[in-house]
């Protein structure tokens, strides 16, 4: 049986969904929750708990999630494509932008 993909997005507003298990490129995936489409297939591996868009999102344009701006996208993002600190800023914490993306750990700071 094949697996079924999931994202759940919060608010109808929402332009990503988060993704409730590692979600593979080329996989159609359901979305649930508070949503206004019911289905997207995602243009990257998307990684389990990370963010995945919901619509095509310019340079510039805010990132929502909970119904309100959680940064904005630093390039062009395709819908269906993972949303993380590599294509994101946050409004919040300015150095987010600067984490490396898969342990999160600053880039301005070296430890010896």
């Amino acid at each position: 049986m094949r697996e079924e993909y999931r994202v759940f997005q919060i608010d109808k507003q929402d332009t990503v969904a988060t993704a409730l298990q590692d979600i593979p490129s080329g996989e159609r995936v359901h979305i649930i929750g508070n949503c206004t489409e019911h289905s997207i297939v995602a243009t990257t591996d998307i990684p389990v708990g990370h963010k995945m868009a919901l619509k095509e999102i310019v340079s510039g344009e805010e990132i929502l999630k909970y119904g309100v701006c959680i940064g904005k996208a630093g390039v062009y993002i395709p819908r269906g494509s993972w949303v993380h600190l590599h294509v994101m800023h946050s409004v919040y914490d300015e150095r987010s932008s600067h984490l490396d993306v898969k342990t999160g750990a600053p880039s301005d700071i070296r430890y010896e």
